[in-house]
């Protein structure tokens, strides 16, 4: 049992304490994200269409301020981004319960984007900077199991506060947000420098050298490719509820069947899946495994519109699986790019436009898949399906580009990784008292 125990555990301490943060942002994200609609649309007092509009002028904020935010990261260390960025955070929700009108949601919606995606690059290139080369991927594995837990734990937190069906409470939810965000942000505080957020004061304004991120067009070529790979979330919590509601007999509760089985599956074997991941080529056989999980998602859901009873309820079940098997597959290949295909001089400002550019591969999904699903029906599942195969295809020679890119112009990642002090050393921990500390990752799709 404890040997069964150390294996789901991350490897170290610093690890640890990374995913306990992890555990506790996304437990505040889930929180606020799960009643967020009751919220903007009872409370705030907005149309869906509102809401819809707010996000995409948030989108348009957040892309314009990437190229800038990065190089903020890059200038002033990715810890102190990172920590200023998760207190700001925080302190944004305190306004949220006053806020009211469109007007005033557009300006926070676009200012939280901002400040939230600054934040993220800052988080990334302070994990990448502070791990040695061979245990990123695995340590990023076990952030993306910490994360799917802490939502789950929001999850059921935002579920309480929704049953009670008083927009009072729901109101005044935000403010527990900012409780957990503002421990959150402490514990960023705690965790050790990163070596560029070692750096003197004249070294930090100098720019960074080597050319900008702008102009490794491969490597944006291949974040796009990487965001059209990412639509299988789109399968996952858009496409396959809605086709199950609409065009199979299955009962509507089997949706929660689906999803739980999503979050054990992405809690458990993130750090199971991305064993064997070290090099461009491994990561590019995870694509393939990605794109080939994705088409039999499409092909295995797209005949549930003609069978009944039992089998359309496996089968949509089964569909779920695979594309759960594509999203775990994605992931572990994304890691080993960040890892392998970014400046590590110009983290901040990798992380800031590749994050733009995975956004444009996946921004248009819901809408053009539903759209093809609907109908198109077979006709629509099967180009679904090809787009994905695409995407991948031409995530290879973008790959093989970008590390081209990076043999010439990059330097060797040979900086130390911060320190990382023993469990049992005084003053050690974070937040938690000693306890093994943690972080949150990839931009959630929805507003968090």
């Amino acid at each position: 049992m404890r040997a069964s125990l150390v294996r789901v555990l991350p490897d170290t301490y610093l690890a640890r304490r990374l995913a306990l943060q992890s555990v506790l942002f996304k437990t505040g994200d889930g929180t606020f994200t799960t009643g967020s609609a009751v919220f903007f649309t009872q409370v705030v007092g907005l149309s869906i269409a509102q809401v819809g509009l707010g996000l995409t002028l948030a989108g348009v904020a957040s892309g314009v301020a990437a190229i800038p935010a990065g190089r903020l990261v890059d200038r002033i260390g990715p810890k102190r981004t990172w920590s200023i960025g998760a207190l700001l955070c925080g302190l944004m929700f305190v306004a949220w319960p006053f806020i009211g009108g469109f007007a005033a949601y557009a300006v926070m919606v676009s200012i939280y984007e901002v400040v939230e995606n600054t934040a993220n690059a800052g988080q990334q290139a302070y994990v990448l900077d502070v791990l040695p080369a061979k245990e990123r991927v695995r340590t990023q594995a076990y952030l993306y199991s910490a994360m799917n837990t802490g939502s789950t734990i929001g999850a059921l937190i935002g579920g309480i506060a929704l049953a009670f069906n008083d927009l009072t409470v729901m109101r005044w939810i935000p403010l527990l947000t900012v409780a957990l965000f503002g421990i959150n942000a402490y514990f960023v505080t705690r965790l050790p420098k990163a070596p560029r957020d070692l750096r003197t004061r004249e070294e930090a304004r100098v720019r960074p050298p080597g050319p900008s991120a702008v102009r490794n067009r491969a490597y944006l070529a291949l974040q796009f490719c990487m965001g059209t790979l990412w639509t299988n979330q789109t399968l996952l919590s858009v496409l396959i509820p809605l086709w199950l509601v609409e065009e199979t007999d299955s009962p509507h509760w089997l949706l929660a069947w689906l999803f739980g089985t999503n979050t054990v599956l992405c809690i458990v074997l993130p750090q199971f899946t991305s064993v064997g991941v070290r090099t461009i080529g491994d990561a590019l056989g995870r694509l393939r495994w990605s794109a080939g999980f994705f088409v039999v998602s499409c092909l295995i859901t797209m005949v549930t519109h003609s069978t009944a009873g039992l089998i359309t309820a496996l089968l949509v079940w089964l569909g779920h699986l695979t594309v759960t098997g594509a999203e775990l597959a994605t992931g572990s290949a994304g890691w080993a790019f960040q890892s392998q295909l970014q400046d590590p001089r110009r983290r901040g400002e990798y992380g800031s436009v590749g994050g733009l550019f995975n956004g444009l591969g996946n921004r248009w999904a819901p809408a053009l898949y539903t759209w093809l699903a609907m109908e198109w029906r077979h006709v629509g599942w099967m180009l679904i399906g090809l787009i994905v195969v695409l995407a991948a295809a031409g995530a290879h020679p973008a790959a093989r580009a970008a590390q081209r890119f990076a043999d010439r112009e990059f330097p060797e990642d040979e900086m130390p990784p911060a320190s990382s002090p023993p469990a049992s050393s005084p003053g050690a921990g974070g937040a938690g008292g000693g306890m093994p500390g943690a972080t949150p990752g990839m931009p959630t799709p929805q507003l968090s």
